[in-house]
């Protein structure tokens, strides 16, 4: 496996990780428990910086990109009509998430806890279909597919994208905080 390909499976660990957090305060919620803000508001800042920016900039930014300059048609619509749409509606869930979370600071009602769990939820299984396809089908066919010279530029940028002092710290700070959220939660594995 590409040097690439391994890290993105790694980060789709730790992306399930917070899935299975996400999915725990949901439960509280259903049991009855007070909608927990500062936590919920860590879960989507994970989501929006090691998610999103950190992995799924790695895979539009170089892997899908060379997919869709390398790999015609099948690949276009894959990642743009497939990948690419899956990553916007996850982008759709959490605004509505901390706009669900905004609503109920200033009125904790039912319909806006329900809300709440219903755009969380929606992420998470959007989410983790995603993830599925992307280690079974995308990532396998890519491998297939894709020149070892391509692979090369697509594991050298993103070695340097991984390299940068910004993208280091921010990996410990989402890792720490994952690993705080599953000890709270019980989610650790």
């Amino acid at each position: 496996m590409n040097e690439s390909i391994v890290l993105m499976v790694e980060e789709h660990e730790n992306i399930r990780r917070m899935l299975k957090v996400v999915r725990s305060m949901c439960r509280g919620l259903l049991r009855g428990e007070e909608v927990n803000q500062e936590d919920f508001s860590a879960a989507i800042d994970f989501i929006r910086n090691y998610a999103d920016h950190h992995h799924h900039k790695k895979e539009e930014d170089y892997l899908f990109k060379a997919m869709v300059a390398n790999m015609g048609r099948i690949a276009e619509n894959l990642v743009s009509h497939g990948m690419l749409v899956e990553h916007d509606l996850g982008r759709g869930h959490v605004l509505a998430l901390g706009e669900a979370l905004q609503r109920y600071r200033e009125n904790p009602s039912d319909d806006n806890k329900l809300d709440i769990i219903a755009e969380a939820m929606g992420y998470a299984a959007l989410l983790d279909r995603h993830i599925e396809k992307e280690n079974t089908v995308v990532y396998p066919f890519a491998e297939r597919s894709l020149s070892a010279e391509v692979f090369a530029e697509v594991n050298a940028s993103s070695a340097a994208f991984e390299a940068g002092e910004a993208e280091r710290a921010a990996r410990e700070k989402y890792e720490k905080l994952l690993d705080s959220l599953e000890a709270k939660y019980q989610t650790a594995a």
